[in-house]
């Protein structure tokens, strides 16, 4: 990695490295000073391959705009040509970042509205992890709620302690206040709330359960992340209850990213 790393373009240095399971890991790297971006929105990271060219993938930015270091979270798949090199990553070793953020996850398209939702699956949560420390989604609903799915109760700890840690935090602490709402549910441990969150909002648990009314397109607004089976149920659901999709140029009920999938 350092090796490679001085004649690596558009480098940035790592920062800091957390593993929280065998599978999933997040860091920090350093902020190009040119960089601008809107939180939710996603960039093309990587290494440098053997023969000298870049391996890019899309990364949402965890951290929100505001923020001095731009942050992901990554899963690892050990026989993967990118992450099982990413996940080898220790302070001080440098990334290729292509400073060109885009994405559909970002407030601007979405109609004003009272609810957020965001929706997400695994590393899904990633962007939402932005938008969460981002004043600018407290300023503009009434409520907001994270509903989080994964597999075991292991891979929920890095969405649920930056939930946790929303109300303390010294810059919008005082905007959350008693808005967020957070709805983590596991697919195979055992769990306080289990099962998939589409079947959750189908069956109505979800809003019994927060004690929120069903969606409607006045009031609600939908983000979706999350792999493709979620991504296709959450569409669906949306359709139903009268939602229409939108987009950077065209503003509607609900988002979903779909350059990527967990």
């Amino acid at each position: 990695m350092t090796a490679t790393a001085k004649i690596m373009p558009d480098a940035q240095t790592v920062t800091t490295v957390k593993h929280w399971t065998d599978s999933l890991f997040s860091f920090r790297v350093t902020r190009p000073q040119s960089l601008r971006f809107r939180s939710g929105e996603f960039v093309m990271i990587g290494l440098l391959k053997e023969d000298g060219k870049p391996l890019l993938r899309a990364y949402s930015i965890a951290s929100p705009s505001w923020d001095d270091e731009l942050e992901f979270y990554s899963i690892k798949v050990q026989d993967g040509p990118l992450t099982s090199r990413l996940q080898k990553i220790t302070a001080g070793d440098q990334i290729i970042l292509r400073p060109k953020p885009v994405g559909t996850l970002v407030l601007d398209a979405l109609l004003p509205g009272k609810r957020l939702w965001m929706i997400c699956t695994g590393t899904g949560i990633a962007p939402f992890a932005a938008l969460l420390r981002d004043p600018e989604t407290w300023e503009a609903y009434d409520q907001v709620i994270v509903a989080h799915t994964c597999r075991t109760k292991d891979e929920l700890q890095y969405g649920a302690e930056i939930v946790a840690a929303l109300p303390d935090d010294p810059l919008i602490g005082e905007l959350v206040g008693d808005k967020l709402h957070y709805y983590p549910t596991t697919t195979r441990d055992p769990s306080p709330i289990e099962g998939r969150i589409s079947d959750h909002i189908r069956d109505g648990r979800v809003f019994d359960a927060l004690g929120l009314p069903v969606w409607n397109a006045d009031e609600d607004r939908v983000m979706v992340c999350g792999n493709m089976a979620l991504n296709k149920d959450i569409m669906s659901l949306c359709a139903d209850h009268g939602l229409q999709e939108g987009a950077n140029s065209d503003p509607k009920h609900f988002v979903v990213e779909k350059a990527f999938i967990d």
